[in-house]
């Protein structure tokens, strides 16, 4: 970093030159673990342009019509092409599903029946996916209250104990459920070999339950996805990694085609399926931001690494550690008071191009036990693939860093954040 710009970073940015001195050290112990992310990207950067000249992606496709959108080619396209990406036989696309948690609550109503039984095998889900399986809150409308059996296999040492899986598994299992990412956890997000490993050893001794992958923060992160290695179905969302910080809305689901069709009726309703449903104009910006995704992904788990190596350094534990395989696009540091997770937050906020201004507080946000303070100063309303933290007020106070669609933004969030700490006493740099 040149002396104009740490001039810059002073004055303009209210930084003390310090924390300016302390980031660009850490910056340059990591830098060599930056090869191996360009190598990843690459390969996923040159997988989704095949799949978009495999599918003859045309101009034409970025038209779309109006009332049921029958005939809605760009709608088509944009599935097929999901679909090759993710080496899948079908796929389900839509601006109209509005999260991540919305895909996966659409792929596990849409297969399960009365008397069904869900097994998660990663341990507990995210906190917004608790609610809807019925296991934590009292909203009507859950998978229990239709009959739904839930079952749940912790993680052992932050693997998958099969052994656990292989006695809890029984005739009524439909689904069995893995989160790739840590979510509001202590642990890494499961690589693809864990995953591949777990689903091997489960097709050992199960071969009709459908193994369905929660790959919310996971895309383009390793060069293989759960579906290549053996996952019947998958689900994420559009304003994480695959829309690339362009895609306005939406999620997917990708899978086999029978599973993805029952999904589809879930969406929609039975016999309408995927040939129904408009895409309201948004094929192009979703197309642009899965062509821009590897890339942007790349960017943030750089982003990921520095705000690991910063805060490891001051002595705080960090999750994934700075060595580990890194399978999702989220950095959880323990911050150990929740003073800490505030002023992180209100740093990753002051740093964002967009509500810059806006100071986050803890809240009871929709779907969440706990209150949840959350910086999401986004072009695009809440997508964390761009710059962004948040993390639930309980014990032991992790905050969790996600995004960035730059590296040197993600930069000046790092920056920002250890900023606000240092200046209110919160930590010490030397």
């Amino acid at each position: 970093m040149n002396k104009y710009t740490i001039k810059i970073l002073c004055k303009q940015f209210g930084l003390e030159e310090k924390v300016i001195k302390y980031v660009n050290e850490k910056e340059k112990a990591i830098e060599d673990k930056f090869n191996a992310i360009d190598e990843i990207r690459e390969y996923n950067q040159f997988k989704v342009i095949k799949a978009m000249q495999d599918n003859r992606l045309g101009s034409t496709d970025f038209y779309w019509t109006t009332g049921y959108g029958y005939g809605d080619v760009g709608r088509d396209k944009v599935e097929s092409i999901y679909a090759s990406v993710f080496n899948t036989e079908d796929a389900l696309v839509r601006p109209t599903i509005a999260s991540g948690t919305h895909a996966i609550t659409l792929t596990l109503s849409g297969i399960l029946r009365p008397n069904d039984e869900l097994v998660a095998i990663s341990g507990a889900p995210y906190d917004t996916l608790q609610k809807v399986i019925g296991i934590k809150g009292k909203t009507p409308g859950t998978l229990i209250d239709y009959g739904v059996i839930y079952k749940e296999v912790p993680l052992v040492q932050n693997k998958i104990d099969i052994k656990s899986v292989k006695s809890i598994i029984s005739e009524k299992t439909k689904i069995i459920m893995i989160q790739r990412s840590t979510g509001y956890s202590d642990r890494r997000a499961l690589t693809i070999g864990e995953i591949k490993e777990a689903i091997s050893v489960i097709r050992e001794f199960n071969t009709s339950a459908i193994i369905m992958v929660d790959n919310c923060y996971g895309e383009f992160l390793e060069l293989r996805e759960p579906t290549d290695v053996g996952a019947d179905i998958m689900a994420g969302s559009l304003i994480k990694n695959p829309g690339g910080g362009l895609a306005l809305s939406g999620g997917y689901v990708v899978g086999k085609r029978n599973l993805v069709e029952m999904v589809a009726n879930r969406l929609t309703a039975p016999g309408l399926g995927k040939d129904c449903g408009l895409t309201f104009g948004t094929s192009r910006t979703t197309m642009q931001g899965l062509f821009l995704a590897p890339h942007i992904v790349a960017e943030a788990v750089k982003g990921a690494l520095l705000v690991a190596k910063s805060y490891k350094d001051l002595g705080f534990k960090v999750v994934p550690d700075l060595d580990d395989p890194r399978s999702d696009i989220i950095q959880g540091v323990e911050l150990k008071i929740p003073e800490r997770v505030s002023e992180f937050c209100k740093g990753i906020q002051a740093a964002s191009a967009v509500d810059s201004y806006v100071v986050p507080e803890a809240w009871n946000m929709p779907g969440y036990q706990d209150q949840v303070i959350m910086a999401a100063g986004g072009f695009i309303e809440g997508s964390s693939i761009e710059l962004s933290a948040d993390g639930p007020m309980r014990e032991p106070y992790y905050v969790y860093y996600q995004g960035g669609l730059t590296y040197d933004h993600c930069k000046l969030g790092v920056l920002k954040s250890l900023n606000n700490l240092y200046e209110k006493n919160l930590i010490s740099i030397d």
